[in-house]
């Protein structure tokens, strides 16, 4: 038998402001179009700032928030570990890259738009992202299969939406009361 000891995991400790600005400045770099999948895995799996369903719970809250899911989630890690100033560095630090990005590309655009050739590419963009999302889903809901009632909410909220077109808002205002009552009535 082995002598080894086993020692758990060394949790990270909390960011500084200049690691918030970093870490989404390269979220923003790499993600441009499509950032969630990888502010998941920096935030999660790269620096351990948050659990995976931590990052699923602020990731729910964020969503239901005025805005881009992902500039409120930049915002509320950075306000998490660091205040307002932590959230103004995380902001900066993922609207930096893309700002300079879409400026160049709507100058390429502006010059180029009737070339086939920058018609693709923007196209090949667009499914990109759209790829990127749909990967992001699947990682966010790998949970919820473990947990059926957590999943048959989650196929009526999509049938809803996605298949009998209801209104998002309405839908979203009946769908998450009755899945806080469902999770708090099973942990009961």
């Amino acid at each position: 038998m082995s002598d080894a000891v086993i020692t758990p995991p060394v949790a990270h400790a909390k960011p500084t402001t200049a690691a918030l600005f970093m870490g989404f400045l390269s979220v923003g770099i790499i993600g441009f179009g499509g950032v969630l999948p990888l502010a998941r895995q920096m935030v999660v799996e790269q620096r351990r700032w948050l659990s995976g369903s931590e990052f699923t719970d602020l990731l729910a809250l964020c969503q239901f928030l005025p805005g881009g899911n992902a500039i409120n989630l930049a915002a509320a890690v950075g306000l998490r570990f660091r205040g307002p100033l932590g959230a103004c560095a995380a902001l900066a630090g993922l609207m930096a890259a893309p700002v300079v990005i879409v400026i160049l590309l709507g100058m390429v655009y502006a010059r180029f738009q009737h070339e086939p050739l920058v018609r693709r590419l923007f196209a090949g963009l667009a499914a990109g992202a759209a790829g990127l999302l749909v990967a992001l889903a699947c990682k966010i809901a790998a949970p919820l299969w473990r947990r059926p009632v957590g999943a048959g909410v989650a196929v009526l909220c999509f049938v809803a939406i996605a298949a009998l077109h209801w209104p998002l808002l309405p839908t979203m205002l009946v769908m998450a009361p009755l899945s806080v009552l469902v999770a708090w009535q099973l942990r009961a």
